[in-house]
C-alpha cells in the first residue's frame, strides 16, 4: 500500500519544527510515498522560507491563511483540505496544528499522529495553548516525543505507553558548508579572533540571555558573538547587551535561511538553551565538526556525551564562561571532541533508519502487519 501523508504545521521562522517536517517530508517523498503539507498561516505566504525547498522535493504545499484567531474557520478549511486530498494519514507539529489539525482530522475519522518537538513556556497565551495541546495528546493513535525527557513526561500526563513513540530525531545534510573564510565574510566577522556562535530563536527559552550573561567572564579573550535570529526578545536582549558593557562584542546576524552552512566561521557554538527536544541545531554543530559547549537540558545529555561537547547546567553564566575558556585554551582537546561528535552524528542519527521508523509508526496507525517500537 502506497502511504498518503498529510503533515499540518504553522510554520514561523524556519527553525528546528520546520526542519524536520522538510526532512520527512522530502524523504517519504523520494520513497514514493504521496506527501502534502498544509502550511497554516496568518499573513499570505509570498515566498516565505519553509514552503519553497518543500515544493523542490516534489511536495504538494497547502497555504492556508486565517489571520487572527478565527480557529473555527481554520479547523473548517482543514476539514475540507481532508476530504478533498484524502490522506492515509495525517502528522500534525506544534500545538496550534494538534488542537486544530488533530480535531478536524479525527472529526472525519483519519488516523492521527503528532510528534512533539517541545514546550516554549512564555507568557499566559502560550500556557493556555500548551494545556489544550497537552490533553489533545491522549486522543492521537500515536504520540512521537523527540527525546527521553519529553517521553516521561508525556506519559506521565496520561498518554498511553502503547502509543508513545521515543524518536529523536535525524540529520540529513543538504547543502555544503561554507569554509572558514567565506563564512565569516557571510556574517561579516574577520577572518581571524575567537568566534563564539550562537543560533535559534531569540526567546527566553533558548537562554541567549545567559551566553550575554557570561561574556563579562571572557573579557580577556576579547570574543566576537554571532547572534544568528530573531524574535520577541530582540530588544531587551539588545540593552540588556548593552548594560553589560558588551554590546560592541556583539553581533545581530538576524534569521538566515540555512544557517548551517556558516558554522565553519565558529571557534565554538554555544546552545545555552533552558529547555529543549533534541534540537537540530546541535546536529548542525555536530556536522560542522565545530567544538560544541551545551546545557544539560532535555535530549542533550543523549545526543551529546562529554567525550564530545562540554556539557553545562542551564541558567548558569559562569560555568559557562568557563566551558567556553576551556574551549580557547584547550583547542587539541576541543578539536578532538568535535570530531567525536561528527562521528556520533553520521553513526546514530543517520536519516534512512529514521525514515524508516516514522513509516513503520505510519502503518501501525493503519493496522497494518508492522512491528513498532514504544516507549
Amino acid at each position: 500500500m502506497t502511504l498518503s501523508i498529510l503533515h499540518i504545521t504553522a510554520p514561523g521562522e524556519v527553525g528546528g519544527l520546520e526542519q524536520v517536517v522538510l526532512s520527512l517530508a522530502a524523504g517519504h517523498r523520494q520513497r514514493g510515498c504521496r506527501v502534502s503539507v498544509a502550511a497554516v498561516m496568518e499573513v499570505e505566504p509570498l515566498e516565505h522560507p519553509f514552503l519553497s525547498p518543500l515544493r523542490d522535493h516534489g511536495v504538494e504545499v497547502f497555504p492556508l491563511v486565517y489571520p487572527g484567531r478565527h480557529y473555527l474557520r481554520e479547523q473548517r478549511g482543514l476539514m475540507s483540505l481532508l476530504q478533498r486530498i484524502r490522506p492515509s494519514v495525517v502528522h500534525t507539529h506544534g500545538y496550534r496544528a494538534d488542537v486544530i489539525g488533530g480535531g478536524a482530522a479525527r472529526r472525519l475519522g483519519f488516523p492521527t499522529i503528532t510528534t512533539v518537538h517541545g514546550f516554549t513556556g512564555g507568557g499566559w497565551k502560550n500556557h493556555v495553548y500548551e494545556w489544550l495541546q497537552r490533553r489533545s495528546f491522549r486522543q492521537f493513535d500515536a504520540v512521537v516525543a523527540v527525546s527521553r525527557p519529553l517521553a516521561e513526561k508525556l506519559e506521565q500526563g496520561g498518554v498511553p505507553p502503547k502509543r508513545l513513540h521515543l524518536l529523536p530525531n535525524g540529520w540529513g545534510r543538504s547543502s555544503p558548508p561554507l569554509e572558514r573564510e567565506a563564512a565569516c565574510r557571510a556574517l561579516g566577522l574577520p577572518r581571524d579572533g575567537f568566534h563564539i556562535g550562537w543560533v535559534g530563536r531569540l526567546s527566553e527559552e533558548k537562554g541567549a540571555d545567559v551566553l550575554l550573561d557570561a561574556l563579562p567572564y571572557l573579557s580577556e579573550l576579547a570574543p566576537v558573538v554571532s547572534l544568528v535570529g530573531d524574535g520577541r526578545m530582540r530588544g531587551s536582549l539588545e540593552q540588556r547587551a548593552r548594560d553589560l558593557g558588551v554590546a560592541e562584542r556583539v553581533r545581530w546576524a538576524g534569521v538566515i535561511p540555512d544557517a548551517g552552512r556558516l558554522f565553519q566561521a565558529f571557534d565554538v557554538f554555544v546552545l545555552s538553551s533552558r529547555t529543549e527536544g533534541t534540537p537540530i541545531v546541535l546536529f548542525e554543530a555536530m556536522a560542522a565538526g565545530v567544538p560544541i559547549v551545551a546545557t544539560r537540558v532535555g535530549g542533550v545529555p543523549d545526543v551529546v556525551s562529554e567525550a564530545e561537547a562540554l556539557i553545562v547546567e542551564p541558567e548558569a553564566p559562569v560555568e559557562l564562561a568557563a566551558a567556553i575558556r576551556a574551549v580557547h585554551d584547550e583547542p587539541g582537546d576541543a578539536r578532538c571532541r568535535a570530531a567525536a561528535a561528527r562521528e556520533r552524528l553520521e553513526r546514530d542519527y543517520a536519516l534512512d533508519p529514521w525514515l524508516d521508523r516514522y513509516e513503520t509508526i505510519y502503518r501501525s496507525v493503519l493496522h497494518l502487519p508492522v512491528e513498532t517500537e514504544p516507549v
